[in-house]
């Protein structure tokens, strides 16, 4: 029986909860009215600025906030901005910057959503989010081998634009084609032609940049320090990129594809042990990864086991191909039926993991195969691990569901580029890399415990086999279990934790070009690049 004492309070607990649903939504209106007014002052020389701000009331602002998010962990996430723009012309978001910073407002940077952790959508204080969905011009030069990307593009509208243009021309950047230009850069970006030609952020000659102040600068105008920083570094710790100019690549008109997979009762074990030794070592024209995933266990008949599929890209003909494997890998037992020519384009289609025959248009197409629920993380080997730590792996493997763990190979131009030549580090001496993954589609938040418990596990376990001092990490593979800033004004001790692993020796030099370019530490979110005042 509820007391007329206990009902009082309970009236008094739900009145009290009505003031402040009100409060906040009178506070939010208020934000939402203010920007608004803020963006009419600050920028009147385009006329379409009101077509591109969504407060929560709008009817689009559910599905923008939604349609890119690649990691579905963060779906459902209560972590909201207070206003998420799309422009269309850099002079909004120059309004946006200064705007943000009258109204005290953090801001997030989407370009294709793929942050692993959400932090290019998500945030603890107040944000708002800017959306380059828009922004997705891309201006090829081929005489000059050349082209201007804004940082909306897709990689695959960049591979799609590339390929009506030229079949002999390529850039060496990932595998997904729903990734945006913008985020992949700034974190370095590798794929399948990194032995031959390095990273994508290697292959960048210029940008568009807009600072703290809400200047539009260009590599002449930011400065040497300010360019090197954002080609590797995390661009959004230091302003917002507009648009790459990138340096195309050549590429044969035919080149040849393979997937040969083996399971632990085919030997994959002693494959893959084999692998280590020669992958980073093969000629530069050459890149072989291993993804290594769980199969079968849907019947009694079916038992689960592990396999290892060799995925590769060579730039040449199959017979070469054949003649390089059985000189550096006849362990593998390649022949020819195994292999595929296409042109280079085509080799996006298939190592996005389309179906054979699919058309070149399905680059374009951003509702594809890749979202889910994952965590992931990642590691670099510089030394083989020895088959029982492969097989401890696999062990562990067969206590999960859908897990993978990918395999890269360094060696080739990789190993030619110094470690400082960008924030990028992982250059000579690194096997592979390394990224382990684990998806799950339960909704339940113990389900999402159980898997990422997984993973953690199964990190702990690698710790004897990968890098030391420190156990490095891919910032693209991004993993907020590295550290993160706890407040505004993070120590560099603090940041040092989770950047050292990130870059290394590079990342000192990076908080020096931070305190320098917004020594406030506007641009800032869970790790990025703290501002030092000395």
């Amino acid at each position: 029986m509820v007391t007329p004492e206990v009902e009082g309070k309970m009236n008094h607990i739900v009145l009290v909860s009505l003031l402040l649903s009100v409060s906040w939504a009178t506070c939010s209106s208020k934000i939402h009215e203010n920007f608004i007014q803020c963006m009419s002052t600050e920028f009147n020389s385009y006329t379409k600025s009101f077509q591109t701000i969504f407060t929560p009331q709008s009817p689009l602002y559910s599905y923008i906030l939604q349609s890119s998010k690649q990691n579905l962990r963060w779906l459902n996430s209560t972590s909201k901005p207070q206003l998420i723009i799309t422009p269309f012309h850099e002079s909004e978001i120059q309004a946006v910057i200064l705007c943000s910073k009258k109204q005290g407002l953090q801001v997030r940077v989407r370009s294709g959503g793929h942050d692993y952790e959400g932090l290019s959508f998500l945030c603890k204080t107040p944000f708002i989010i800017i959306d380059l969905v828009n922004l997705r011009g891309i201006e090829m030069d081929i005489e000059d081998e050349t082209a201007w990307v804004q940082t909306g593009a897709t990689l695959g509208e960049l591979y799609y634009a590339i390929a009506k243009k030229s079949r002999v021309h390529g850039f060496p950047a990932g595998l997904c084609p729903t990734v945006g230009v913008g985020g992949h850069v700034t974190g370095g970006g590798f794929g399948i032609l990194l032995r031959k030609y390095g990273l994508a952020a290697d292959n960048v000659i210029d940008a568009y940049l807009i600072d703290v102040n809400g200047r539009i600068l260009d590599r002449q105008g930011m400065g040497e320090d300010l360019f090197w920083a954002i080609r590797g570094g995390g661009g959004a710790s230091f302003g917002i990129i507009l648009s790459w100019k990138i340096k195309l690549i050549r590429v044969p008109p035919t080149v040849t594809v393979f997937t040969v997979p083996k399971t632990i009762e085919q030997g994959a074990t002693k494959l893959v042990h084999r692998w280590q030794y020669i992958a980073g070592k093969l000629h530069e024209d050459l890149f072989i990864r291993i993804v290594i995933q769980n199969v079968g266990g849907e019947s009694t008949s079916n038992k689960k086991t592990v396999e290892a599929s060799f995925n590769s890209l060579f730039l040449g003909s199959i017979d070469r191909l054949i003649t390089l494997m059985n000189e550096s890998f006849p362990e593998l037992g390649l022949v020819p039926e195994n292999c595929t020519e296409m042109s280079w384009i085509e080799t996006t289609v298939y190592f996005a993991g389309f179906q054979k025959g699919s058309p070149l248009e399905v680059l374009l197409d951003k509702t594809q195969l890749y979202k889910a629920k994952f965590k992931a993380k990642s590691d670099f080997v510089t030394e083989p691990i020895p088959e029982f730590g492969l097989e401890g792996i696999w062990e562990r493997f067969l206590e999960e569901g859908l897990v993978f763990m990918i395999m890269d190979p360094f060696g080739g131009r990789m190993n030619e580029i110094p470690e400082s030549h960008i924030p990028f580090p992982h250059r000579e001496g690194n096997l592979y890399n390394i990224q382990y993954l684990v998806k799950w589609d339960e909704d339940e938040t113990r389900a999402t415990h159980k898997h990422v418990s997984w993973i953690q596990m199964l990190y702990r376990y690698m710790k004897p086999y990968v890098s030391k001092s420190p156990r490095a990490a891919y910032l693209n593979y991004r993993d907020l279990d590295l550290g993160t800033n706890k407040h505004a004004n993070t120590s560099y001790s603090e940041a040092k934790a989770w950047g050292m692993k990130y870059f290394k020796g590079n990342f000192k030099r990076l908080v020096q070009v931070k305190s320098k370019v917004d020594s406030d530490n506007f641009f800032r979110s869970e790790q990025s690049i703290p501002s030092i005042h000395t």
